[in-house]
């Protein structure tokens, strides 16, 4: 029962981040940030986001930005889903680079 709500969270959070990111990213022509996964803990206090970010050389550039604006990203993520949730968690971002990991074993085995 506890893990249907949590998995329902992670994925209104993991819609609405993505929705914050795609919002964020229009005046950058070329820069696409997804959010692939959302790990929020059971006592809802910490939410861990996965972003995949292209193109991949502007990852770490990117991420150390969304990083110093986690708390107005956790503010535009509170307006959005205050009905939903009582507490907003605290957000953490990490880059997803299975993407890239994908493709390097992709191009090993040709």
């Amino acid at each position: 029962m506890e893990s249907t709500r949590l998995s329902k969270i992670e994925r209104l959070i993991q819609k609405e981040l993505g929705d914050i990111f795609q919002k964020q990213t229009q005046g950058m022509p070329g820069t696409l940030i997804s959010v692939s996964a959302v790990r929020v803990s059971p006592d809802l206090s910490i939410a861990r986001a996965y972003l995949s970010i292209f193109p991949s050389a502007k990852g770490p550039e990117l991420l150390e930005a969304i990083r110093a604006n986690t708390k107005a990203v956790r503010y535009d993520l509170g307006q959005r889903v205050r009905m939903q949730l009582r507490k907003i968690p605290e957000l953490s971002f990490f880059i997803d680079d299975s993407l890239d990991y994908i493709e390097k074993i992709d191009n090993l085995l040709k």
